[in-house]
Formats: structure tokens, C-alpha cells, sequence
């Protein structure tokens, strides 16, 4: 299996926190977010996108309303540049996997991230070689994450589908492989592939 680089994608973010099971990466464009359930990847360690938020730089001190003369939103932005400043967007990414060499693992890394390494979204090349396998979904399964499992699954497979040759296919796959894994949870399972369309 051929290992694509996905550094011909322009970076987006760049990691300012990192663990074992998940990193935080703080955008270089404010609201410049990833999709919920979007696959990247910093280095050689895969994520998916399971928490985003836009706040304040400063820890405590939430922003105030300013748009009561403004007659759009972006006229905000116009009159006050400086929010550009005093305001971040960040993702925190649940691991799911890395390469070692040529070989895509779906399981968690030897080590984590680096700091101030670089993010990417992953090309669709890379999403379907990734995707190729459904051994993630006990990642996200026994994951400690901050949304539903149920969403982020879900998510996750609707953003992979999107690169997919045949994407109704791609979920049926899913689908089989999800219930195989919760065959003994069908509320779960329910729940997620109710999700799917």
C-alpha cells in the first residue's frame, strides 16, 4: 500500500497541544475549521476532527456583542480588525492511526505529535486509502470524546464518503462492518447509521 503525502495540501493549523489518543491545533485562519468527523494529519499520525471552537485568545475573557449598528456580520469585522487579534479557532482530533514507512495502521501511535507541527486535511486520495479499512471504529468507539460517538462515527463516514468513487457503497461497507462490531447494541447501532444520510 503506497503511502500518500498529504503536505500538497496547504497546512491549516498547527498543534498546540498533544497526547497519545488526541491533539489540539489552533487554526491559522479565524473560522478556518475542519468539518466535523474531517480526516488530517500531522506527520505521520491520522485524526479525525471531533471538537471545533472559535473564542477569545485570552483564558476567562469571553468576547462581547458588537454588531447592534452594524447592519452584517462582516461589517463587525470591518469596523473592529482588531477581533482578527484577540480571537482563535481551534480542533481538537481524536487519533486513529499513523504510517510507519509504506503501511497505514489504524491503532494509536508509539508516541504523540510534536508541538507546533503542522496540520493538513486530508486529500481524497489519502481519505480512500485511509478509509480502505474500518479498524478505526474501535478507536472511536472506546473513545473519551466531548460529542457523541454516535455523531462523530457517523460524521466521519460522511465526510470519507465524500471522497469515495462510490460513496452508497462505501457506507453499505461501513454499515455491515459497524453492525458486525455492535451487533450486540442496537440502539447504537441505530443510531448511528440513522445518522448516514
Amino acid at each position: 500500500m503506497r503511502s500518500i503525502n498529504s503536505q500538497v495540501s496547504p497546512k491549516i493549523a498547527e498543534i498546540i497541544e498533544a497526547a497519545t489518543a488526541r491533539f489540539t491545533a489552533q487554526c491559522y485562519e479565524l473560522y478556518g475549521l475542519p468539518p466535523l468527523g474531517g480526516l488530517v494529519k500531522t506527520g505521520d499520525i491520522y485524526g479525525i476532527v471531533c471538537h471545533a471552537e472559535t473564542a477569545g485568545m485570552e483564558p476567562g475573557r469571553r468576547p462581547i456583542a458588537r454588531g447592534k449598528d452594524e447592519a452584517t456580520e462582516a461589517a463587525v469585522y470591518d469596523s473592529s480588525p482588531q477581533l482578527l487579534k484577540l480571537l482563535r479557532s481551534e480542533f481538537t482530533a481524536s487519533v486513529v492511526g499513523y504510517t510507519d514507512g509504506e503501511k497505514i495502521y489504524q491503532y494509536l501511535p508509539p508516541r504523540p505529535t510534536r508541538i507546533h507541527s503542522f496540520v493538513y486535511i486530508c486529500q481524497p486520495e489519502e481519505v480512500r486509502e485511509f478509509s480502505g479499512s474500518f479498524d478505526f471504529f474501535n478507536i472511536l468507539l472506546n473513545a473519551s470524546l466531548t460529542v457523541p460517538t454516535e455523531e462523530l462515527i457517523a460524521a466521519a463516514l460522511r465526510q470519507m464518503s465524500l471522497a469515495q468513487e462510490d460513496p452508497r457503497a462505501f457506507l453499505v461497507a461501513a454499515g455491515k462492518e459497524l453492525a458486525n462490531i455492535l451487533s450486540t447494541d442496537f440502539i447504537r447501532l441505530k443510531n448511528i447509521l440513522g445518522r448516514l444520510l
